[in-house]
This record gives C-alpha cells, structure tokens and sequence, in this order.
C-alpha cells in the first residue's frame, strides 16, 4: 500500500483485511459443509500443529509489524516486490488455518457458542490489556517471559484473557462502546411511519 493513503481510519488496515470480510458475506452454509469433511478434518491436525510450531519459530526472526498490515513497504524499509508476496503469502495461511479451524467447530451447541458472538470484544479490547503490559515494563520486568516456558505461560494467558473477553459479562459492560445503539443518527422511514396504526388516545 502506498504511504501517502495516511493513517486516517487505519485505510491501510482496512484495505488489506478487505477480502476477508468479502469473503466472509458470501459464505454459505454448503460452504461449512465442505469444511468439515472427514479428511479436512484429518488434514487440519497436522497443519494446526504445524502452524503453531512455525510460529513460535518465526517469531524472534520475523518482523511482527508485517502481520499488523498497517505499513507500506517504503515505511518498512522493503523492496517493493516484497509487500504484495508477503500479503498474497500471509492471505494464504490465513486462510488455510481459518478453514482448519472451522473444521473442527462443532455443530452442536457448546458451552462456547456463545462466545463466538464475542470475538470482536476480544479482537478489540485485548489490545489494551496488551499495550497495558508493555508500558507497564512486564517484559523487563520478567524476562523469564522471553524463555520458552515463559511464551508457553504467556500463550495460555492470552487465550484465557481473550476467552474472557468474549463472555457475556463484558459484553454487557463495553455494549454501550462497541455497538451502541444508532438509532438517533438515523431519520425515520416516512412510508414505514406512515404504515404504524395511530396510538390510542392519539
């Protein structure tokens, strides 16, 4: 992405995250169902574990910025080839690991559907829990944490906290943030006004 987009409204972000949310609104349900075949099923376990083993293995070697999709390549100090090969490269994994992953959702409801009406809780507010931690010095503080029994504690951490955040009880709390009611930005629908019986004593 070109620098000179800027970074109002996160455009960068938004653009590169865009085919995810394009194909997120044509998926149908026999899409699901493809998904969750017997041999993807098989196949998703090894990739998972695959996944996860090369990540704790790229992540002191790789610059995480390239996953944040909010810098151009001139800001990164990059060839510019190397922009569109990491993102066509990265849109690929993800979207390898995010159909591994629905294989193994269950059709039946669990103690954790609810959670999946959460994710944007935890996708937003965790980043403040996260720069919390930074700024507050834990990393130096601890630098056990850097080790691999400490990346193992802060991984299962963070999948307890984002758990967390995805509950009822904290979408109760921050509802009034993340999906306020927009009603009073929005005129009225003459014709459906037009349609509701007149109230009694009216």
């Amino acid at each position: 992405m070109p620098p000179g987009i800027g970074d109002d409204l996160d455009l960068q972000r938004v653009l590169q995250f865009l085919p995810f949310f394009v194909i997120g609104l044509h998926l149908r349900a026999d899409h699901f169902h493809l998904v969750r075949r017997a041999w993807v099923r098989l196949v998703a376990v090894p990739v998972l574990g695959c996944a996860l083993g090369f990540a704790y293995w790229a992540a002191p070697r790789v610059r995480p910025v390239w996953l944040y999709h909010s810098d151009s390549v001139q800001e990164l100090g990059t060839a510019p080839w190397a922009g569109p090969v990491l993102t066509l490269g990265l849109f690929g994994c993800s979207t390898v690991l995010v159909v591994c992953f629905l294989a193994w959702v269950p059709r039946r409801r669990t103690w954790f559907t609810a959670l999946g009406a959460g994710t944007l809780y935890g996708y937003l507010l965790h980043g403040f829990l996260a720069k919390g931690a930074l700024f507050g010095g834990w990393p130096e503080a601890h630098p056990w944490l850097r080790e691999p029994l400490g990346e193992v504690v802060v991984t299962v951490v963070a999948a307890l906290v984002v758990t967390a955040l995805c509950t009822p009880p904290v979408r109760r709390v921050f509802r009034f943030a993340m999906e306020p009611t927009m009603a009073w930005a929005f005129r009225a629908d003459p014709a459906e006004t037009r349609r509701r019986p007149p109230r009694a004593g009216g």
